[in-house]
């Protein structure tokens, strides 16, 4: 197979573009660190940052595709997916998944020796969400709490401690992301209940699965409040927030109980759209 084909098929595999999510709250999680507490910047740490952010994203990612392969292959929406379409066989999907789990590992020990031990119990939160949903309905909350490490575990990469306001930034994106995970699962409700999985819609109807996500998505959004009073910060942080805010009121206008048809503009589009605007007034906020 051509290289660049099958780099393209794993990129797909991982949804690397999905990276946008929680990469731009780990970048500011790292300034945060250096510029508003003021620790010592290396440009070679942020690479590492960066690094163990793909990684993990990637590892967590493939793990849930090889988890999930036999109900992908069930489920019509998720049918044509790499692994159930043959594209990646399920034996090099996990071997992605132990390397890239194993690089993470690696670069957090020449981080700190924080980031090293508690490198485990991150591989665990990410790759264990993938089973949630066989149990639970609040997986959704586990997804967002893997992306919640994010802020916290680049500020502990720099300060090998742990801090309020990154912990806060922790909180939004566990909101945020569990928010708009509830929007996506609507699309599947029907067939979770067919397959005895669990979610949020499943248990609660497509309705209720909406107000719910608009109640975390509000918590998201006061929770940024607080953080903007406890900095404190200035103008170009609330003008970040407001942005961020509207673009959260913007997404629960594209979905309806009756309409799902946006649910992608919602979950990829404006969402990436808002982590990325976001984190780049949260940097104005702290370099000028």
């Amino acid at each position: 197979m051509d290289i660049n084909k099958r780099l393209g098929n794993y990129l797909s595999l991982v949804k690397f573009s999905h990276t946008i999510f929680a990469l731009p709250f780990a970048i500011i999680g790292f300034f945060l660190a250096t510029q508003h507490f003021g620790y010592t910047f290396s440009w070679i740490k942020l690479l590492l940052v960066l690094v163990c952010m793909v990684l993990a994203r990637s590892a967590a990612m493939a793990f849930n595709r090889y988890a999930d392969r036999d109900i992908d292959e069930r489920n019509p929406r998720t049918a044509q997916r790499e692994i159930p379409s043959g594209v990646i066989s399920a034996d090099d999907a996990r071997f992605f998944v132990i390397v890239n789990s194993m690089l993470f590992m690696i670069t957090t020990y020449f981080i700190n020796n924080l980031c090293f031990l508690l490198s485990p119990i991150a591989l665990l939160v990410i790759l264990g969400y993938s089973y949630t949903k066989r149990f639970t309905s609040l997986c959704h909350f586990v997804l967002g709490l893997g992306l919640a490490l994010a802020p916290v575990g680049a500020f502990v990469a720099v300060s090998e401690t742990f801090h309020l306001l990154p912990i806060l930034f922790g909180f939004v994106v566990l909101f945020w992301v569990s928010g708009f995970d509830i929007i996506y699962a609507l699309q599947d409700e029907g067939f979770d209940k067919s397959q005895d999985l669990y979610s949020i819609p499943t248990i609660l109807g497509k309705e209720r699965a909406l107000r719910l996500s608009n109640v975390l998505h509000f918590g998201c959004a006061l929770i940024l409040l607080i953080v903007g009073i406890i900095a404190p910060f200035d103008g170009w942080y609330w003008l970040g927030a407001i942005i961020f805010i509207a673009l959260l009121y913007y997404q629960h206008t594209l979905v309806t109980p009756n309409d799902l048809s946006k649910v992608n503009l919602a979950f990829f589009t404006t969402n990436g759209i808002a982590s990325v605007v976001f984190a780049v007034f949260v940097l104005a906020e702290l370099f000028l």
